[in-house]
């Protein structure tokens, strides 16, 4: 766990750069008895920051730092491609999306991941649907929210 919020931290501060400020809060989503399907492909395009649950920052992706999230009707693989990083970064495993959290239990991925595995294989997140659209929320053992990776779909 440690290692996984070390590493988020990092990439926050790589990234700060490409501040906005935003939206100001947390978004509200109206959802219906029909949720929106996360098969498919989806690219990361942001990044929230949030204090007392309410977003405080946004940091856009860029072409240099670009990641791929694939679902099909069970399984999850993805993808970061970082320009300035000669690590591989990817996992794969199951999914399952219930009572608005997604979690992700990833089977393998690449070394660097896999280390990160051993200790975690579990990853739960309150999840926000909208037709091409999501948004993944990590959140603290109080329930509060910490951050969240944003996605547009593109298939």
């Amino acid at each position: 766990m440690k290692t996984i919020l070390l590493f988020l931290v990092m990439s926050f501060f790589l990234f700060s750069c490409k501040n906005n400020s935003e939206p100001t809060e947390k978004p509200v989503i109206e959802t219906s008895d029909q949720s929106p399907s996360l098969t498919g492909a989806w690219e990361l395009v942001s990044f929230y920051n949030y204090e007392d649950n309410k977003v405080i920052d946004t940091i856009r992706a860029s072409q240099t730092n670009k990641q791929i999230k694939m679902y099909s009707s069970s399984k999850v693989m993805w993808s970061r491609y970082r320009a300035s990083d000669s690590l591989d970064w990817f996992g794969y495993g199951d999914y399952v999306v219930e009572d608005g959290s997604l979690i992700e239990v990833l089977d393998y991925g690449s070394k660097a991941m896999n280390n990160i595995i051993k200790e975690k294989k579990e990853f739960v997140f309150d999840i926000i649907f909208e037709e091409n659209r999501f948004s993944q929320i990590q959140m603290d053992a109080e329930g509060n929210a910490l951050y969240a990776e944003n996605y547009k779909r593109i298939e």
